[in-house]
């Protein structure tokens, strides 16, 4: 896993997708307003980062891949924050396309004692016009001669279509590994992707059905398998870990790293598919890929808000659980 992982400088990505700004309010609750019984919270500091398709762009460099993005931003102040932010993770913004009247998303999480109290969301949630779609897609296929796989991170803001994903994959063919982080509501948009990795509710609602025990999971991912006709799906299960299938009925189930003193999922999930990708395009089998994968995450709950892994701190969580079988 070591060797993998040192493989991910050689791993170009690109990540197409809803990009937004993450905006953090930290502060301390010390009483309860008197006009309503809410927290009042005393403001400390506050903070930008890449959120949503940005997220995963954010973690394939942390882990010391490289990464390309193509998607959608506000011609407005956030908007210039974005792109300032990804050039200084040497991350260029020209697949970065505006639309009249669509401004940047916005979620801000006010968070008080490593706990959120309440977030706000600022966005336009409808579809792209053709015009960006048809950018977004020469864009693809313009750096398809550099990349070994592509991301689709669906946060069903209007990005991510059925017409796009399929003539993404038209472009690809069978050269270029293609992953999806799911949305509810979306599956049928999947149609002969490599890989998805939905969470267990996103999983139970693209199967049709609860997953409340082991039986409803295995049962969800053939389902899943079956009318995707996807090779593989990843289940990430929190707390529980991952459950890996593959279409040759192989399933395996990866456990939790380590019980953290703080558990915030909150983009878990994009540090998964960036992992995940990162090391399988470099060589590593599916399952190696999804372990490595479930040790990332285990690092990145431990952490408040939308996080990152290294890949330092990525081989020595490893190395310890590995040889001591302890966290």
């Amino acid at each position: 896993m070591k060797r993998i992982i040192e493989k991910f400088k050689d791993v170009h990505i690109l990540v197409v997708g809803d990009l937004m700004m993450d905006h953090y309010v930290w502060g301390k609750v010390e009483r309860i307003s008197p006009e309503a019984p809410v927290p009042v919270v005393a403001v400390k500091r506050e903070d930008f980062r890449l959120g949503g398709a940005g997220n995963v762009v954010n973690n394939i460099v942390a882990l010391g891949g490289k990464a390309s993005v193509t998607g959608v931003a506000g011609q407005d102040e956030k908007g210039r924050l974005l792109k300032q932010l990804f050039k200084q993770y040497q991350v260029s913004d020209k697949g970065i396309f505006h639309e009249d009247g669509r401004p940047t998303s916005v979620k801000t999480r006010i968070i008080a004692h490593n706990q959120q109290v309440v977030r706000i969301d600022r966005e336009l949630i409808a579809e792209i016009n053709q015009r960006i779609m048809d950018d977004i897609v020469n864009f693809v296929e313009q750096n398809l001669s550099s990349i070994q796989g592509i991301i689709v991170s669906d946060y069903a803001k209007g990005v991510i279509s059925r017409e796009l994903i399929q003539r993404i994959l038209d472009l690809v063919g069978h050269d270029v590994y293609v992953a999806v982080d799911p949305k509810i509501g979306h599956f049928d948009y999947y149609q002969d992707v490599d890989i998805i990795t939905p969470n267990l509710k996103e999983a139970a609602h693209g199967a049709g059905f609860d997953i409340t025990d082991m039986p409803s999971l295995l049962k969800a991912g053939r389902v899943l398998l079956e009318k995707l006709h996807c090779p593989n799906v990843l289940i990430t299960r929190g707390e529980e870990g991952m459950s890996l299938f593959e279409s040759d009925g192989t399933v395996v189930h990866i456990p939790p790293t380590c019980t953290r003193r703080v558990f915030d999922v909150t983009g878990a999930g994009d540090t998964v598919i960036a992992t995940f990708v990162l090391a399988r395009c470099g060589g590593a089998s599916m399952e190696e890929a999804a372990v490595i994968a479930n040790y990332a995450a285990g690092i990145v709950v431990g952490e408040v808000g939308t996080a990152t892994v290294n890949s330092k701190t990525l081989i020595n969580e490893i190395i310890v659980k590995e040889k001591y079988e302890t966290c």
